[in-house]
């Protein structure tokens, strides 16, 4: 039976103001009621906490205890914005449990929480809620479900910062697109047609620099924060400990990189990730696969990646994003990864899964309309500024034509740039049937762009080659989509003795005499996924690498054992000691 106080916290989280939110009919999975059987197994890993009438149980911007259940009392838990207004609230009573993605992740919360009378709760931390959701998996599984649609609740309601600048405004889109890939919720005001920013802009002194504004949860305000800074202000970013070092440290946070953290976390390795942007690397660029195994009706990139993303987060990942991993040395048995202003950690081992950066064609002015018409992501920012316009986009490979499916559902026209004679012989099938049925999609073969016209908006029409006889064409359009591919990220091995090929991508394996197929010349330091010398340029085969090279990591952990063992064996007979510390068997470690 439901109580006033499900409805209400139903109606708080699941209406996004239009009719068609994904967790209008899944109530049931987004509140789930516990029985007094699941309360008795929660007890194993929280910790019972009274509250009395009109104590805060945690606040917006700061990291709560953890995920509160309800053994007695009622709980009122709200948002609000800069102007300490309600925007969305909601009451928890007994049975219910109060947490979403934040709490996992030991991020600060989204939402404040207040005893509206005297409260008993179970109290469980995020690493003893991780430990909860791996051990009982029936449980496990209906609380996981439940963060997860309620995150995506707060997404579809636009709480956390909001953002006020103009909707066209590279840093604006910049932001905005950084946000919605780390699946973290905010409102976007946009100053030139928004009636909201007049409201917020009142008592606010600003000049043009200053833009975009962000009003975050805690009440304060960045003028025109780069990606970092609003990370670090939100709280994204872990702090760690510079004594402690991980078992792995994996550079990139794409499919492959994902795969490893959560394969090895699994296995009880220590873990830490880094990405400069968002998880799903290239992969998070396209709107639908359609040609990953166990999809048939297919996934996008971002979802695909914040599937993953989540996972690593149950398994107790860390993840520093955006953060840029500036170069790995070693130092003893240990390798240290630079990053930030003067930051580093220790890892046994590291796995380059650092993959390509987008090519960008050699045209004038090209960094000038980077952001303001020049994209090289399609995602529904995107294809928000597009609609109803005509788009031109460059590329003739899978991505490209994954994202010309997904924008012509948005676009009045795309026309297709392409380099070689025919679509067929870059793209897979089913992508060239989609293509050619569409009646808004034109494909221009043999075609290099020239260069690019603009004025103060932004891009206003690019100037192409085509045909054999490189006929110049002018073509006006505000927006321009760059697919033509990628070179690897491996600038910041530099310092690391990892060897490269010419075109800077990592050979590993018999290549060079490496003790398995994915380590490098540096014993310890593996390459998967796209940057990889000779790796197949597939979503599937980078989860492959992920998978594979977690035993890679435990075998070479096992004869750092070994030798250890040994060399303290050696030590101590050369001092005519017993050796205190016997060398572990395979099976012990494992």
């Amino acid at each position: 039976m439901q109580t006033s106080s499900d409805i209400a916290v139903k109606e708080s989280y699941t209406t996004s103001g239009g009719p068609n939110s994904a967790l209008d009919f899944r109530g049931h999975q987004v509140f789930p009621e516990l029985k007094e059987s699941e309360i008795r197994s929660l007890g194993r890993f929280g910790e019972a906490i009274t509250f009395r009438a009109g104590e805060m149980l945690f606040e917006t911007g700061k990291i709560a205890r953890g995920m509160f259940v309800i053994l007695t009392g009622r709980v009122h838990v709200y948002s609000q914005d800069s102007q300490e207004r309600q925007l969305a609230s909601a009451e928890y009573g007994v049975g219910q449990f109060i947490a979403e993605m934040a709490q996992l992740a030991g991020k600060p919360s989204l939402v404040s929480g207040i005893a509206i009378t005297d409260v008993s709760a179970l109290v469980v931390t995020g690493d003893r809620l991780r430990a909860l959701i791996v051990a009982d998996a029936e449980l496990g599984e209906r609380i996981m479900r439940a963060l997860i649609l309620r995150r995506l609740g707060l997404i579809e309601q636009g709480l956390g910062p909001v953002l006020v600048g103009f909707a066209h405004e590279k840093k604006l889109v910049s932001l905005q697109g950084f946000l919605r890939h780390n699946a973290y919720p905010c409102t976007v005001v946009d100053c030139s047609t928004d009636c909201d920013a007049l409201a917020l802009l009142k008592d606010v002194s600003t000049t043009p620099d200053d833009f975009p504004l962000v009003f975050c949860p805690d009440g304060s305000m960045l003028r025109a924060p780069d990606e970092g800074a609003l990370a670090a202000h939100l709280g994204l970013m872990p702090s760690f400990d510079p004594s402690f070092a991980y078992d792995v440290a994996i550079v990139g946070a794409g499919p492959a990189g994902l795969a490893a953290a959560v394969y090895a976390a699994t296995e009880g390795l220590t873990v830490v990730v880094f990405d400069l942007r968002a998880p799903g690397g290239q992969a998070g660029a396209s709107a639908r696969i359609e040609n990953f195994l166990g999809f048939p009706t297919g996934i996008s990139g971002h979802s695909l990646a914040a599937r993953a993303f989540q996972q690593a987060i149950k398994f107790g990942v860390h993840l520093a994003i955006p953060t840029a991993v500036q170069g790995v040395t070693r130092t003893g048995g240990q390798f240290v990864l630079a990053f930030g202003t003067s930051q580093q950690i220790k890892a046994h081992t590291v796995v380059v899964a650092s993959g390509a950066s987008y090519r960008r064609p050699e045209v004038l002015d090209l960094e000038l309309y980077e952001g303001r018409g020049i994209f090289y992501w399609a995602s529904p920012i995107e294809a928000r500024l597009i609609r109803g316009q005509s788009i031109v986009l460059l590329g003739g490979g899978n991505s490209a034509g994954q994202a010309a499916v997904y924008l012509a559902r948005y676009a009045k026209h795309v026309r297709m740039l392409i380099r070689g004679d025919a679509i067929e012989k870059s793209m897979s099938r089913y992508l060239v049937e989609r293509i050619n049925s569409l009646q808004n999609v034109d494909i221009c073969c043999t075609c290099s762009l020239v260069s690019l016209q603009g004025d103060d908006g932004g891009l206003t029409s690019v100037t192409i080659k085509k045909g054999l006889e490189y006929e110049e064409e002018r073509i006006e359009t505000r927006h321009l989509f760059l697919f033509i591919g990628a070179d690897p990220t491996t600038a910041w091995l530099a310092r690391s003795g990892v060897a490269l090929d010419d075109k800077g991508f990592v050979p590993t394996g018999r290549l060079v005499n490496a003790a398995s197929e994915h380590e490098t010349d540096v014993a310890g330091i593996f390459a998967i996924g796209d940057v990889r010398y000779g790796s197949v340029k597939r979503v599937a085969s980078a989860v492959g690498d992920g998978a594979a090279v977690v035993s890679e990591i435990h075998s070479h952990l096992l004869r750092c054992q070994a030798d250890l063992s040994k060399d303290l064996y050696d030590a101590q007979l050369a001092g005519k000691q017993q050796p205190s510390v016997q060398p572990n068997s395979n099976e012990e470690i494992a």
